[in-house]
């Protein structure tokens, strides 16, 4: 082997492995909850990036920006991504909910923003909820996967479960549901989509911080570029920008 290819092949070697890193892709999936993040054509089903709008979509669009990576972005179901996210390497999920249980099981990219659990009643309800107890011997639509759902089961509450929550907010107005529980900012916002307005909050509780989770699989060095460009936005004041458009 000559000196000269020797040379090469060294050479190649080298940047081989600061070109795979630039070239990596990120997947990256998200639900229809609006208005964190939601299809712009009303479906159930995206593809690209630019037919899904929302808070923490357009957080998420803003921080790859300042990570030099490319990306897909998908919305789904939630189980779908959810399941992606937990398996596949390079694959995330937003907005989730960070809890202590779902902590070990991804790598955390956030808090990109936050929202705040409440119980609605229907609209024109008089009911007041003192605490959360006061619900118990009710029934409380939920959603399937949901970690707000899972928490009100760990805790013995009566939870009628679906496999989306695109039906809660008519079952609620149509009283097949005591309460439905939701985001104090996406329910309103959802429920107006399906033509029911004017829900009551009856109980707010849990302020919680919601983040990208990307798989274990994922390379610290991808996790470290993208909290990295969510900083970049935090310090050039985007963030706040982008949370007060959205109404927070």
């Amino acid at each position: 082997m000559s000196l000269s290819f020797a040379r090469c092949s060294l050479f190649l070697a080298l940047i081989m492995p600061a070109v795979s890193a630039s070239a990596e892709k990120i997947y990256l999936y998200t639900e229809n909850f609006p208005p964190y993040n939601m299809s712009v054509n009303g479906r159930a089903y995206e593809h690209k990036a630019d037919d899904i709008d929302g808070l923490c979509t357009e957080m998420i669009k803003t921080l790859m920006t300042h990570t030099g990576l490319d990306y897909v972005m998908k919305l789904r179901n939630w189980g779908y991504g959810y399941g992606r996210a937990l398996e596949k390497e390079n694959h995330g999920i937003f907005c989730t909910t960070y809890t202590d249980e779902r902590a070990p099981q991804f790598k955390w990219v956030g808090p990109l923003t936050r929202n705040l659990w409440t119980i609605f009643a229907p609209p024109g309800s008089k009911l007041k909820l003192k605490d959360l107890e006061s619900a118990k011997t009710m029934t409380i639509g939920g959603y399937r996967g949901d970690v707000m759902t899972d928490y009100l089961l760990d805790r013995g509450f009566n939870v009628s479960q679906l496999e989306s929550d695109d039906l809660n907010p008519k079952r609620l107005a149509l009283k097949q549901i005591d309460l439905w529980i939701a985001d104090r900012l996406a329910g309103p916002y959802f429920a107006s989509q399906q033509d029911v307005d004017e829900l009551v909050p009856v109980y707010s509780f849990n302020d919680t911080e919601l983040y990208l989770a990307m798989s274990l699989a994922t390379p610290d060095e991808i996790v470290n570029r993208l909290n990295a460009g969510l900083e970049k936005i935090r310090t050039s004041g985007m963030y706040s920008a982008i949370e007060e458009k959205w109404g927070l």
